[in-house]
């Protein structure tokens, strides 16, 4: 037994002073949904809102993890603690995860200043792991001046860190297929930054114009941000100055537009809605193993009721208990 391996007050005080061992412990509760997740959420509160969160996301193939690694050498440069939420996805046979995305950021591994995790989606949708709203958490209250989170990669139904991100920066790259496939993903609505990787490729000028032409059909209120378009060849570390630059003026625009604040409380209802939810599920149980639904779908078949009132009785049996 360790001495309350999981002392929460004394790990979370370690945490803020830039321990990595107490972070990663920490993160670790945070997937493994402990008993004690609770207690470290309470403990967390008081110390977070600090950090800038940057979401990363784009097609497979793109240069996430190559661009990632770039911005945190540009970010280091300015002085500021990084943390990396790195999602890998996770094999539907084993549940594992290669976690390559920390391999590739082994240029960062002796920096104390920048804390990397790379997480398993296990299975989850949206492009994220269920559990990184949580390690955001851990990470704010660590210290962390920018939390960068990088996606499995994006896809029509992979846009949930639009709704987790202070400014989500969206990915492309020349030779990549049609560029509409861009506007099928859904991309064109979330990014508040796009990025031309690899721009010293064919085509990449007319990834860039097709881009643009593609924004301007937007429809956008007055006084809404209009997304920049940068080429980088964040292989060579080119460009991402321009990146940095863009994200600040973007950060500038959501604090004094007041879209800051709306977006952290957007975030927070969505994270409680989801825990809410998630305790709804675990108080139900095994609904096809209740008897009052072999009971009730009796009653529907024979007419006695409608399928809606006997979802709303088999609710109440659910939240009154047995």
């Amino acid at each position: 037994m360790s001495r309350r391996a999981d002392d929460i007050p004394g790990l979370v005080e370690r945490a803020r002073a830039g321990e990595a061992r107490a972070v990663a412990r920490l993160i670790s509760l945070v997937e493994d949904e402990s008993p004690l997740l609770r207690e470290v959420m309470a403990a967390l509160a008081p110390h977070t809102g600090h950090a800038q969160v940057i979401g990363i996301t784009g097609s497979p193939g793109v240069g996430k993890s190559t661009s990632t690694s770039a911005l945190v050498t540009e970010l280091r440069r300015s002085g500021k603690r990084v943390g990396v939420l790195a999602v890998d996805p996770s094999s539907p046979f084993s549940g594992g995860a290669l976690l390559g995305d920390r391999v590739r950021m082994q240029d960062h591994a002796l920096d104390r200043e920048v804390y990397i995790r790379s997480m398993a989606s296990r299975g989850h949708l949206g492009g994220l792991a269920w559990s990184t709203p949580q390690a955001l958490r851990v990470l704010d209250a660590a210290g962390c001046d920018v939390i960068l989170v990088e996606t499995v990669g994006v896809g029509q139904s992979e846009v949930e860190i639009a709704g987790m991100a202070d400014t989500t920066l969206v990915l492309l790259a020349p030779g990549m297929g049609d560029g509409i496939q861009a506007a099928k993903a859904g991309i064109l609505e979330i990014g508040d930054l796009y990025v031309v990787n690899k721009s010293d490729r064919d085509g990449a000028d007319q990834v860039r114009r097709d881009l643009r032409s593609m924004l301007a059909l937007a429809e956008r209120a007055e006084g809404a941000w209009k997304p920049p378009i940068v080429k980088t060849v964040a292989q060579r570390g080119e460009g991402l100055d321009e990146v940095t630059a863009e994200i600040d003026r973007h950060r500038g625009w959501l604090e004094s537009s007041g879209e800051l604040e709306r977006r952290r409380r957007r975030r927070a209802r969505d994270e409680i809605e989801a825990i809410a939810v998630t305790a709804l599920r675990q108080r139900w149980g095994d609904v096809h193993g209740r008897s009052e639904l072999d009971e009730l779908a009796a009653a529907v078949v024979a007419g006695a009721t409608d399928p809606y009132t006997a979802a709303d009785e088999l609710l109440d049996t659910v939240t009154d208990g047995p």
